[in-house]
């Protein structure tokens, strides 16, 4: 499992130095990117991150709060072409991302204040690699009422990367056969299921593509979706 060391060390990043260098992000154009989008900064209230996929059971940011929260004007769509971390270049597999329209129930993580830019840096690490996301600024509304303003990674269809096809029975063949030094790209889809279910959430799409998924690859061994999260947070 990826892990806060190898994001922090540099490790992480040149994991991916086999994949074309026009392809890849520096250090120094991913931290433009977070001050870029700090800079568009809504308001001065706490900041908060919009976690769909990996981020609600290993989000390796410490994080002051947890909450269910829904983000409308957003899908979730396995739209990104995969070709390192749970894919090749040889066997790509699929990666998740929003694309416009629908409304995605994920989890909220509010950064603490005293080291926000520090969690951020590490998210931005994480997630930027090669561009293929766009963060934004959206206004989530987590399960208690409140509504927060929350970074979100979405999807950028400008990007090499992007495909317009994301039906599960047109990717579930791609993510059966990839797998990479993250692990199985069925592994992902099997976690994100499990992850909502353990916080009383569901997602049509990803329900199907996982039934997809088991009819054409066997069911990995069960797993805790929250060991990530509560060995990274401040409130388990």
């Amino acid at each position: 499992m990826l892990n806060r060391d190898a994001l922090c060390s540099g490790a992480y990043l040149r994991s991916f130095e086999s994949l074309p260098t026009d392809l890849l992000w520096t250090q120094e154009r991913i931290d433009r990117s977070l001050e870029e989008t700090l800079a568009r900064r809504p308001s001065t209230g706490d900041v908060w991150v919009f976690g769909y996929g990996s981020l609600i059971w290993n989000p390796l940011a410490v994080v002051e709060e947890r909450a269910a929260a829904t983000l409308d004007g957003w899908h979730r769509s396995f739209c990104m072409n995969l070709i390192a971390g749970r894919g090749t270049p040889e066997r790509p597999g699929r990666m998740l991302s929003l694309e416009p329209g629908g409304v995605t129930h994920g989890i909220a993580l509010k950064l603490p204040a005293m080291t926000m830019k520090e969690e951020l840096r590490i998210l931005w690490t994480r997630e930027m690699v090669t561009g293929a996301y766009r963060p934004i600024w959206a206004r989530v509304e987590v399960v208690d009422g409140r509504a927060v303003d929350a970074i979100a990674f979405v999807s950028e269809p400008a990007h090499v990367h992007h495909r317009t096809d994301s039906r599960p029975t047109c990717i579930a063949p791609a993510i059966a056969g990839a797998s990479g030094m993250l692990g199985s790209n069925a592994e992902y889809v099997f976690r994100l299921q499990a992850s909502l279910a353990a916080h009383g959430l569901h997602d049509a799409y990803v329900d199907e593509i996982a039934n997809c998924l088991r009819k054409l690859a066997p069911m990995p061994e069960p797993v805790d979706p929250d060991i990530g999260a509560r060995a990274s947070s401040t409130h388990p």
